[in-house]
Formats: C-alpha cells, structure tokens, sequence
C-alpha cells in the first residue's frame, strides 16, 4: 500500500484476507463473527492505521468517525471563542462534530490532546500551534490521508495547510494611522521575550512603519505586557519616561484592555492616543472609541474548516498559506492628535 495513501476498508480485509463485508460487520458489531476473526480484524485496523471515511456511517471503529478535532490555546479568548463557532457552524452542514480542547500555549500539552483526538480517530485536526511545539509527529497521519490545517500560527516540522490574519500589515498600517496623525513617539505593548509568530509579525509591523516614517527603533518604547495587569503597569512605566510617548499601539486585545484601563484610571484616555490590534467586545461604548485593527477570527475559522473540508474530498495539492486580511477601524482614540 503506498505510504501516501491513506488506508481503506479494503486494505483492512486484503491484510486479514476476508471480504469487506466481514470488516464492516465486525467493526460496526452488526452480524456474527468467530473470536478469532474478531482479533485478527482489529489488529489489522491498529496496525495499518486504519480511519474510516467520515461519510461513511454505516462504518464506525471504536467511536465516533465523523469528529473534527480543534485545539486552541484559550476558548475563553473571545477570538478562539468564534474562530471555534465558525469552524462547527461549517462543519455541521457535512456531519461533523466538533471536539475542542485548550493548550494553554503549552506544546506537551498541545501534543496530549492531540494524540486524545487520534485515539477518537477524528476526521480532521485543526490546531493553533504552541510556541516551540515540533509538528513532525503528525506528519504520518498527514501522508495517511488525515486532514491537518494550522490555525493562527504556522505550524512547525510539518508541511501542512495554515491559515492566519496578516498580522504584520495589520500592525504596519494600525503604526501608520498614529504617524498620520502627528504622533512621532509610539510605544508598543506586547509580549516579551517575543515568542509566539503573531507577536514577532506584529512587531515586525511596528518597526516597519516606524522605519518608512524616517524614525528609529527605541527599545525603550516597548514594554512586555503578558498579561492585563502587566499591560497597565507597562503603560504607566511607558508614560512616566522623561520623553514618553503620545501613542500607544497595543499589540493585543489583553494588551489593549490593560493599557485602556491605566489612561482610563489616570484620566489620559484623551491625552493619548491609542491603537489595538484585535477588537474588543465594548471597543464602541468607550469614551473615545477605541481605534482597532480588527482581524476577522469568524472568517479564519470557515477558511480552515473549508480548506480541510477540501482535503477531505480528496483535495491533495501542496500545502498552501491562506491569508485573512486585517482592517483598520478607526474610531476615536487613535485619532487624537500628536504634538505640532
């Protein structure tokens, strides 16, 4: 059998040496079957790594088979929360169910759940990657014929369909916006040690602009905001420096909660501008609104459920990047003018 095929119900009965009609009914426990063809019909599945075709109902080994498999790092992220509804609502018009489990950004952890949806012999995997989490495991299943798409992030140690926002030209223009509007000082909060791809592409982004503006890259400028309360406190740091900055471009939505929290609590919400990348829930009802570059998490979740939908119906062309473009919303509070 070639490696590159993914094996079939046929293989299962070739290798045993009984028809498919003796397979099907021992895997699905609809007829008689001796104990020993039993055994030998079941080691065969295991062995050659056998998962049946989600279409095909009347065939089920040790579970469900029409089960898509998504792992994400944070469900109650609100972006996870609907690039998951997005991926169930495209998948429940073919006869799919969705399975989801959390990483917390943790690669064993990552790779735990993974092989929980392997042994569930899921249908399809989707999966945000984990930053430094090594994919070359699940490149057998992949040449078996399981459907992998990366979500987010690419993934890594394995060629393998990705869909993500464009996070540099995203923050690129979201730093263009504050230059257009006088601002020459711009501090940048996010991640640091910059680990994850998104964040490194933001950054990226930021740097860029700053570098098509004529102005210099000051490291002083950019502060780790891991978290919320980190955010808020980098912000506070940022805007007591000697030379702060007018601006600030917040990397993330955890960033930007953190950094509209501060301005908010030390009464600068209109003393200095600000741009997130990632929209918030109530980005409209702040006083000013709050300017975003807004992915669209719901249409990243149907492109990698389309594009492993595809592989599904025997799509095998190479791997392939699909991009989902960010936008710039402005509203208000990166609107505010610079000094000059």
């Amino acid at each position: 059998m070639a490696a590159s095929r993914r094996p079939t119900l046929a293989d299962v009965a070739r290798e045993v040496g009984v028809s498919a009609k003796t397979v099907s009914r021992v895997l699905n426990a609809d007829g008689p079957s001796s104990p020993e063809t039993r055994a030998r019909v079941l080691s065969a599945v295991a062995r050659l790594g056998f998962q049946p075709n989600p279409m095909a109902r009347s065939v089920r080994v040790g579970g469900p088979d029409t089960t898509v498999g998504l792992v994400v790092p944070d469900p109650g992220n609100p972006f996870f929360g609907t690039v998951a509804g997005a991926v169930e609502e495209a998948v429940r018009g073919r006869g799919l169910t969705l399975l989801m489990g959390s990483s917390a950004d943790d690669p064993e952890r990552e790779r735990a759940l993974v092989g929980t949806f392997l042994a569930r012999r899921v249908s399809v995997l989707l999966v945000v990657p984990s930053p430094g989490a090594d994919h070359a495991y699940l490149a057998r299943h992949r040449a078996g014929g399981l459907p992998v798409v990366f979500l987010d992030r690419p993934g890594s140690g394995l060629a393998a369909d990705a869909v993500a926002g464009t996070h540099r030209a995203g923050a690129h223009e979201g730093v263009a916006h504050l230059l257009a509007h006088g601002h020459r000082r711009i501090g940048f909060l996010g991640d640091l040690p910059v680990r994850l791809h998104t964040r490194r592409e933001r950054l990226a982004g930021y740097r860029a602009a700053l570098t098509e503006a004529g102005l210099p890259y000051d490291r002083a400028l950019v502060a780790n905001a891991h978290t919320a309360a980190d955010a808020a406190g980098a912000a506070r740091a940022l805007l007591a420096l000697p030379d702060p900055p007018t601006a600030l471009f917040a990397g993330n939505n955890v960033a930007a909660t953190g950094a509209v929290t501060e301005l908010a609590r030390s009464g600068r919400r209109r003393d200095v501008a600000l741009v997130a990348f990632d929209d918030l829930p109530l980005a409209e009802a702040l006083d000013p609104p709050l300017t975003a570059v807004a992915q669209d998490p719901a249409a990243i979740g149907r492109a990698a459920a389309e594009t492993a939908l595809a592989r599904l119906d025997g799509d095998r062309s190479r791997a392939r990047s699909v991009p989902v473009s960010t936008r710039l919303v402005p509203r208000g509070s990166g609107e505010l003018r610079g000094p000059g």
